[in-house]
């Protein structure tokens, strides 16, 4: 049976919406995935928070100014008239930075939208969504808004997880396997500080003695998020 209790994620995350409905979905999800150690679940707990801002945003947000738009992809929007015409326009933008890849079709396809990230580890694109589909047997590809819900989100970042060799990983616990954790899983080490603070406070609120690990309140400055 998991250790996750509505009382610990509110300790992880103060400003925690729901941590009844979190905390009983999660436990379903990291029992039946093997995440049932404090190490595990302390990694895991502070991925996912980053990912989707404080379990807030379980749907990837695209709405990006032209600034960030180079800032996220300086390859592609190399200058700011190449970005200009994706700022704001999330539907636009996925179908763009998304198109002809990780399974998906081309611009014109709108697979790049479809499959958007979702879930607390934001999945994304159509080999993804096929790839959970079948693990957990439910078709997100033709109900990709699924991946959405508290529920799934969960099950399918645990699967994620797991199928990524991160418990292993997050039994090292050491601050070398935590980035590879976050490469893994971010494709980089975008917000790896912030990973850091969450990792330290998700050991503290289950139990985990961490020196210096910062206050439990809110890393994102409040109970709603603001577009990048």
């Amino acid at each position: 049976m998991s250790i996750l209790t509505p009382s610990i994620l509110s300790a992880f995350l103060p400003a925690l919406e729901r941590p009844d409905a979190w905390a009983a979905a999660l436990g379903l999800a990291t029992d039946q995935f093997d995440m049932t150690s404090p190490a595990r679940l302390a990694a895991f707990l502070a991925q996912a928070a980053e990912e989707s801002h404080e379990f807030r945003r379980l749907v990837e947000d695209l709405d990006y100014s032209t600034i960030r738009l180079m800032a996220v992809w300086p390859n592609r929007f190399a200058t700011a008239a190449a970005a200009a015409p994706y700022a704001h326009l999330p539907q636009k933008l996925a179908d763009h930075v998304y198109a002809a890849r990780l399974g998906n079709g081309d611009e014109p396809s709108g697979d790049g939208w479809r499959y958007r990230g979702r879930g607390l580890l934001q999945i994304t694109g159509r080999t993804n969504y096929q790839i959970v589909s079948g693990a957990l047997n439910h078709d997100f590809v033709d109900n990709p808004d699924d991946l959405g819900t508290v529920s799934w989100a969960a099950l399918a970042a645990a699967h994620y997880w797991r199928s990524h060799g991160l418990n292993v990983l997050a039994d090292l616990g050491t601050d070398a396997s935590f980035i590879a954790i976050t490469r893994a899983i971010n494709g980089g080490e975008t917000g790896l500080d912030n990973r850091r603070l969450y990792w330290a406070r998700a050991r503290a609120a289950l139990g985990i003695a961490v020196p210096g690990a910062a206050p439990l309140t809110s890393l994102t400055g409040g109970p709603v998020a603001g577009n990048a």
